[in-house]
């Protein structure tokens, strides 16, 4: 990299003094949050939010609420709400936290503050831990210590109280144990808990891809606190992969870490799931045996309101999902629902169950997400939405009006809209009205709702509608000063055709003292992966695109179709070849903008993390489109991500061979065109850098200039600020370096642009 250049670059950038015809103009720091000198493109919203006693609206927070009339606007003074079981509980619950705070202080003759692990659902009692010694408060007594470290020396993880409160289960040495909290006796369920055995806890792939990064516990209550479901996963047979800290603290030596995680095609832990009985003390297996051959994953334990285990297995390449519901005591079990697919079925959700027995079901067996109503044995009833575009998800359900409220994409994939439906499939209306991204919000007799609604073209603002969703008023709107101050260009909202003429949303953010006579560079950021949208209709605030509008650079956001929100038929083209169908539609758009004279098709970038950082690596190894690409984070060869996202839509190497090698970054490094920049965390737990490694060995091997950093401690994502802004000045100079910018707007030169698919780097 060329730091003279660097610098130049930013000197343009960095005047802050600077101003375009139409306002300021950014300073780096600023589109990259960095300094004191902010800049807020977001705007501030007026609260308004229903009150207490779900009639009133309250405008306002902290003391300068008032109480609203909804329907005449006038000042109210508050309701005095009597919600005897609300106040009651959280009196319980700042009793607790008191007693337990006088009873350790005194203990250690200092002031403590507690930290609450849950309780009774009513909130009679309250379980704490401090320097991992339990204490337990229950209604009506003193705070007591409950138990102490175990002797072994191992800490108690993911403790959960039973609903009554009776009891708490917890992991220790990844074995399951649930404590009397009025005894303080404790029941060990497990006893081959250890490095390769997880009871009651969530090993790496399980956590990331199917119950939620972060989220490692894996042992469920049961409505009436007397079952325990837990998962028992072993990894024997799962591979280790190691990473390795360069720059641990105070250390001249490097730090290993080692977590299992499997790789497309190796070893899947093996998975059980069992019923811990309170009362009894037994402890009942599910059969699973009926999966084996499949190499079953367990992804979702869940109980029925009537006490009926729910859990449902997928085969290993999830084509398949067996809803399931098992009788505890008996372990005995019915598919209630068997979900299929020619390609993947995703993961199913908890059903909205019914107070009148039955539950709605979410389903996209027919291609597209819809809703599905079952009785309370389980047989269908019929189907309540339809139509060739996907339901998002229940919000409410009101079965004295037999009326289901729940949000789709009926009118546009990229906005948010919230819809009505008889829970006999009649009577389908929108509530919400106008374009944009809707969030909905209802009174107690849901004769009102707040909208709160942004979109690309608007910053966000409060509407009241009644409850067909006529407009009554404009509560609010966004206040964002900061576009009277700094120069900004506007959103355009695309759709592109493809090859195939489907359509493709887009939007698109040009230079900001736009001139179609002049040529402008094209900047495509980009994520791409499956379902997973890069374009919302919805207020986008970025400082950093503004930023590079100021500069002369257009910014193009595509949804692809595979990642663009139109349902499983369309999103499942992916299928077996990840990137394929991504690129081939992300080429179509930037080929339909760069008919125009003013965006210039010799000077184009594409940049994406993650998911991204694979679109951006392939874009340039198999297309000559892009002088530039900045790669964070990617995935090189399915063949080195994890089994469970990877074998949803690539199926396993070893069924899918052609795939995983059409598909590779690395097979095609000799055919590199444009600029690469490549950059990566040491620490990456999730994408090792070990895809990077072995790209940067396939391109000297194949005799290709690019640029790579490493940024060590770093996990997937740069979140340390030093860090960040390392890597916003190495993004900057790049794309001034390789792409420039057009005539400036305040009439200096442009930044001289280098590199792009002609100069072979």
């Amino acid at each position: 990299m060329s730091t003279p250049l660097l610098y130049s670059a930013l000197a343009l950038a960095l005047l802050s003094s600077a101003t375009l015809a139409q306002g300021k103009r950014l300073t780096l720091e600023q589109a990259s949050g960095r300094g004191e000198d902010g800049v807020d493109f977001r705007g501030k919203l007026e609260s308004w939010d229903w009150a207490p006693d779900g009639v009133h609206l309250v405008k306002g927070s902290g003391d300068e609420k008032k109480w609203i009339d909804p329907r005449t606007g006038e000042e109210s003074a508050p309701t005095q709400v009597e919600d005897a079981e609300d106040a009651q509980r959280d009196a319980r619950k700042e009793g607790a936290r008191k007693a337990l705070e006088s009873l350790v202080g005194e203990k250690l003759g200092k002031r403590v503050a507690g930290r609450r692990l849950g309780g009774s659902e009513d909130g009679s009692v309250s379980v704490f831990e401090y320097e991992d010694t339990l204490y337990v408060w229950s209604d009506g007594g003193a705070a007591r210590e409950l138990s102490g470290p175990d002797a072994s020396g191992l800490s108690r993880e993911l403790l959960d109280v039973a609903p009554d409160g009776s009891r708490a289960a917890f992991v220790r040495g990844n074995d399951l144990f649930s404590v009397d909290l009025s005894t303080g006796q404790e029941q060990r369920w497990t006893e081959d808990g250890g490095d390769d055995v997880f009871n009651g806890k969530l090993d790496w792939v399980y956590q990331e891809e199917l119950y939620g990064r972060g989220r490692f516990k894996a042992f469920w209550w049961s409505p009436d606190s007397t079952h325990i479901a837990f998962l028992r996963l072993d990894e024997a047979e799962v591979h280790d992969f190691t990473l390795i800290d360069h720059i641990e603290k105070g250390h001249l030596r490097v730090k290993p870490e080692v977590t299992a995680y499997p790789k497309a095609g190796d070893p899947n832990p093996t998975v059980g799931l069992a019923v811990a009985h309170v009362g009894s003390g037994a402890l009942s297996w599910i059969d699973l045996e009926r999966y084996a051959a499949d190499e079953p994953l367990v992804v979702r334990v869940d109980w029925t309101p009537a006490g009926k285990l729910w859990f449902v297995v997928q085969d290993r390449i999830q084509t398949r999902a067996d809803v399931n519901e098992a009788d505890p005591e008996t372990g005995e079990y019915r598919t209630v629902i068997p979900e299929h697919s020619e390609s993947w079925v995703s993961r199913p959700g908890t059903p909205h169950w019914l107070d009148g027995g039955g539950f709605l079901w979410l389903s996209a067996h027919t291609g597209y997400e819809h809703l599905y109503r079952f009785d309370a044995a389980g047989e269908p009833m019929g189907l309540l939405t339809q139509g060739e575009w996907p339901v998002g998800s229940v919000l409410d359900v009101d079965e004295e009006r037999g009326q289901v409220w729940f949000s789709a994409a009926k009118d546009g994939a990229t906005d948010s809209n919230v819809y009505r439906v008889g829970l006999d499939g009649s009577g389908l209306v929108r509530l919400t009205q106008g374009e944009g991204s809707h969030s909905i919000e209802f009174n107690d007799d849901k004769s009102l709702f707040l909208d709160r609604v942004s979109s690309l073209a608007s910053p966000a603002e409060v509407r009241l509608c009644d409850a067909d969703g006529k407009v009554l008023k404009v509560l609010a709107r966004s206040e964002v000063p900061d576009l009277e101050v700094y120069a900004t260009s506007a959103w355009e909202k695309l759709e592109i055709p493809a090859r195939d003429g489907f359509l493709l949303d887009a939007a698109l953010l040009k230079p900001t003292d736009f001139d179609p006579a002049q040529s402008y560079p094209v900047w495509v950021p980009t994520y791409s992966g499956p379902n997973a949208p890069s374009v919302r209709n919805r207020w986008n605030s970025s400082a950093w695109y503004q930023f590079l509008a100021q500069q002369g650079i257009c910014v193009l956001q595509v949804n692809v179709r595979t990642a663009s929100g139109k349902g499983h038929a369309v999103i499942s083209k992916c299928y077996k070849q990840l990137l394929v169908q991504e690129l081939d539609d992300m080429l179509d758009a930037v080929a339909w903008l760069t008919k125009n004279p003013w965006a210039d098709a010799s000077r184009v970038g594409i940049t994406g993390y993650s998911y991204g950082g694979s679109m951006t690596a392939y874009a340039l190894t198999h297309s000559k489109a892009f002088a530039l690409g900045i790669a964070g984070g990617g995935v090189y060869h399915w063949g080195m991500y994890d089994s469970i996202y990877t074998e949803r839509y690539m199926s396993t190497p070893q069924k899918n061979p052609e795939g995983y090698e059409k598909t590779s970054v690395l097979n095609a490094a000799k055919d590199l065109s444009g600029r690469l920049v490549m950059h990566h965390g040491v620490m990456d737990d999730n994408v090792h850098v070990q895809n990077a490694m072995q790209f940067v060995y396939a391109l000297q091997k194949a005799g290709k200039r690019f640029d790579f950093m490493l940024y060590p401690q770093t996990r997937h994502g740069v979140r340390d600020a030093d860090q960040r802004w390392h890597l916003r000045l190495m993004e900057w100079e790049a794309i001034s370096e390789t792409l420039g910018g057009a005539q400036d707007v305040d009439g200096r030169e442009p930044v001289e642009a280098v590199g792009g698919p002609a100069a072979g780097r």
